[in-house]
């Protein structure tokens, strides 16, 4: 009998995983595996646990209790998390550019100071992640000079130039106009068609809807209903999810 095959194998594997702040208890017992090529959308009301949940994916927050894997690091173990850095790619609501720098400048910064490549590689390498985002021709215009869309679109390529194996989108388009909102999921979906592990915290049905193998409904603190887009968004399951599902489609 032949092996298990690696796209079967969870990338990301969380058991029993809760975490307080303070006196809140924002999650309680969160199971959950993201498969390797997966795109996982989180959805849910604010303080649902959503966003908590991915930052403890991308190892920027610490779980109280329970096990966190991403590939063979133990998370939950705060000796071993800073060995995913470099394997993950995140991308926040804000677009963190550095305003004295230009795009081509603000993607090389980490491949040349982090990664100690050579300048003309990081600068061959940020091309490269620029034209996939669709800005080679703003490689040279400041912060200022671009909208917020294109902002967010080299935030997103200098996610990518680290090469990640996992890409982790926090609400990445929260902070756009409506309409500057489909350039950047759009570029999503391109990485999805290319078969990038990506969990995606998002208000945008619609990419949820289109783009997701799995969406992973969040109520409370705990996952109240996960499934195939089809399943959450036309005949839910749980009641829950159906008042967050028609609150967010009538809006």
């Amino acid at each position: 009998m032949s092996s298990q095959p690696e796209y079967a194998r969870p990338i990301i594997s969380l058991a029993g995983v809760s975490k307080s702040f303070g006196s809140t208890r924002v999650l309680k017992e969160i199971d959950l595996e993201v498969r390797s090529g997966e795109v996982l959308v989180l959805i849910g009301a604010s303080g649902s646990g959503k966003s908590t949940v991915l930052r403890i994916m991308a190892g920027l927050e610490t779980s109280d209790s329970g096990e966190v894997w991403v590939g063979d690091v133990p998370l939950h173990d705060p000796r071993r998390s800073r060995e995913i850095r470099g394997h993950v790619g995140m991308v926040f609501q804000q677009f963190n550019l550095f305003p004295h720098k230009t795009a081509l400048g603000n993607v090389t910064l980490a491949l040349i100071k982090a990664r100690k490549m050579n300048p003309a590689d990081a600068r061959k390498r940020a091309m490269d992640v620029l034209d996939r985002v669709g800005l080679a021709d703003r490689a040279e215009h400041y912060a200022s000079q671009l909208s917020g869309g294109q902002q967010q679109r080299v935030a997103i390529a200098r996610a990518l130039a680290v090469e990640p194996r996992i890409m982790f989108f926090d609400e990445a388009t929260s902070a756009l106009d409506p309409e500057l909102v489909g350039e950047v999921t759009e570029v999503m979906r391109g990485l999805a068609r290319d078969g990038m592990t990506m969990v995606v915290v998002t208000h945008e049905m619609g990419f949820a809807r289109k783009t997701a193998d799995r969406v992973v409904f969040m109520d409370k603190g705990v996952i109240a209903e996960h499934g195939e887009p089809e399943q959450i968004f036309v005949s839910p399951a749980n009641e829950r999810t159906r008042q967050f599902v028609h609150r967010v489609l009538d809006h």
